[in-house]
């Protein structure tokens, strides 16, 4: 069986949404496998007494006697070959009995806790890597293909292989990009530019009701990734919800960092955002907004509404939406936390300001690396040994348009992880105003997702611990992009919703209700509970204080 196309592949498994806070880097990967590597130096006995037992299973494998299977749910050996055909057997067996070793070794070894887990991890990289199907004469779906084919899916995988050194910086590309244009079949939405200064393009968008909410939605998309995520094809647009939910829709576009704008940090971001909150209002007609972030950009929110808080101007926001969203990060809740520590957090620091920018393809290679079944070889057989062409998927193609953050604010969001600064009041300080969100008391809505490995649904919680209003929790069925973009419309959806908020995540499941479908209907119905009266909508784009500068999507979403 061919490998799992992208339609087949959850879009967690994907995702570079990455707590830009990490920046780890391939040297620190290589660092902890130096160190798997001289432990095993030290204690060769060890080593000795494993590689007698793999040489004790060789055996029984060439003699057909081993019962080493591969996991039913390991689709690389899903081929027929790979049980019924003596050669490919014997190869996949002896895989098995050496990963099996390699296993053995590591627990073995004297590892424990947090080492014991990164060995592993590393160890597993290695004897993936190495797996019979990742290479063309131990896979006899390519070498079947490549015969029926007459050689032309060899050629294929060739030119795919030449093209991604050339254009991919040597990885194997996950989509075909050639498919989607940014304001032609993406970020599609009509709306104009009606604000820039150096950090931010603020869009508006045209309503598509004939009646309005008065205060309006404005959205804060991550640094690390470009906005259009709420604007993919009509049918994925978070914005067109809201538009025919009757809100006014603005919209942040970050720009695009070089290393000249190395000293924009987070009071920067924060004024910036401050700013397009009252042209926001201006603009409505409205006393204040509805402020919504996801990811990163949820940091940086409520980074900017403590200090609204902290200078008595809250009054401005009607309410706060975190969407899958950690403000109190814990270094366990993902494989990225077993490889950051003091020592790696530090580096991180040094490389960007001395690069000027976290570089956000240099996230994304890292990332890869932490799921390299699926987001490595999966595409290394399919595009190189199959000869196939990567799939055309429009969240694919957005995360692989990633973007930079400036050193300064990238050193920024490495202290509020380090030290935790959002859950110590007053330890963030914002143009010398303390930051405490037990201070930001307006209404929150926050999301998470159960399968959403990048910010797991319990770490999203503890927001509703941190804030100091009334918070609403919502938990989808789904991983951390596909509880984001969550349209009405499919039956396969549901989420759980409980009204109170006990101190633990898991008490807040156990009497949560499940309710079908998407939750956006029900948030819209939420936010419209925080809306005051309806207007006329708006026919033109911006005003005279605020002219049209361009149409959407802009001009910092191509930088």
């Amino acid at each position: 069986m061919a490998p799992k196309r992208a339609a087949e592949v959850t879009l967690d498994e994907h995702v570079v949404t990455l707590n830009p806070v990490v920046g780890l880097s391939m040297e620190d990967l290589l660092k902890a496998a130096t160190r798997v590597i001289q432990e095993g130096i030290r204690q060769p006995t060890v080593a000795a007494q494993h590689l007698l037992q793999l040489n004790a299973e060789i055996v029984r494998v060439l003699f057909g006697l081993s019962e080493l299977e591969p996991a039913a749910k390991d689709r690389r050996f899903n081929s027929a070959a790979y049980r019924e055909n003596p050669v490919f057997s014997r190869l996949v067996k002896s895989w098995l009995a050496w990963q099996g070793t390699v296993d053995d070794w590591v627990n073995n070894v004297g590892f424990e806790g947090e080492d014991l887990d990164r060995a592993r991890f590393i160890t597993a990289l290695m004897t993936d890597a190495l797996a019979p199907s990742n290479f063309l004469l131990s896979n006899p779906d390519a070498l079947q293909r490549a015969v029926n084919t007459r050689g032309a899916s060899l050629v294929s995988g060739m030119r795919n292989m030449l093209h991604d050194i050339r254009h991919n910086n040597g990885m194997p590309s996950q989509v075909d990009k050639s498919a989607f244009k940014v304001g032609g079949n993406l970020a599609n939405t009509p709306g104009a530019v009606i604000h820039r200064d150096d950090i931010v393009e603020l869009i508006q968008y045209q309503p598509q009701t004939d009646q309005v909410n008065v205060r309006p939605v404005l959205i804060v998309p991550p640094q690390i990734n470009k906005f259009y995520v709420y604007d993919l094809s009509p049918e994925k647009s978070m914005v067109r919800f809201l538009l025919e939910t009757g809100f006014q829709v603005f919209m942040v576009s970050w720009r695009n960092p070089v290393a000249e704008h190395r000293s924009w940090g987070m009071e920067d971001y924060v004024s910036s955002l401050d700013s397009a909150i009252d042209i926001a209002r201006t603009l409505s007609g409205g006393n204040a907004v509805n402020v919504v972030g996801a990811c990163a950009g949820g940091i940086t929110l409520a980074t900017a509404l403590g200090y609204l808080a902290g200078i008595n101007d809250l009054d401005k926001v009607a309410s706060l939406t975190l969407m899958v969203n950690v403000l109190q990060p814990g270094t366990s809740d993902t494989v990225m936390g077993l490889f950051t520590s003091d020592e790696t957090i530090e580096m991180a620091r040094k490389r960007s300001a001395k690069a000027g920018v976290l570089d956000g393809n240099d996230t994304a290679r890292v990332f890869n690396w932490m799921r390299p079944n699926d987001l490595i070889w999966n595409y290394v057989v399919s595009n190189y040994l199959m000869g196939e062409s990567p799939p055309a998927f429009d969240i694919l193609y957005w995360n692989n348009d990633t973007t930079r953050l400036p050193a300064r604010l990238h050193s920024d969001f490495l202290d509020i992880f380090k030290d935790d600064l959002l859950t110590k009041q007053g330890q963030l300080v914002i143009k010398d105003v303390p930051i405490d969100l037990s201070k930001v008391n307006c209404p929150a809505f926050i999301t998470g997702g159960t399968t959403d490995h990048i910010t797991p649904w319990q770490a999203c919680y503890r927001s509703t611990q941190l804030l100091g209003g009334e918070n609403t929790y919502v938990l989808s069925t789904a991983g951390h992009i596909q509880s984001l973009i969550n349209p009405p419309g499919s039956s396969k959806r549901k989420f759980f919703t409980n009204p109170d908020t006990p101190a633990v995540a898991e008490d807040w499941l156990k009497n949560a209700d499940e309710q079908p479908g998407s939750w956006w209907p029900y948030w819209g119905t939420w936010l419209k509970g925080h809306c005051a009266d309806t207007i006329a909508a708006p026919t033109e784009f911006g005003s005279e204080q605020y002219p049209e500068l361009v149409d959407a999507p802009g001009t910092y979403v191509y930088e």
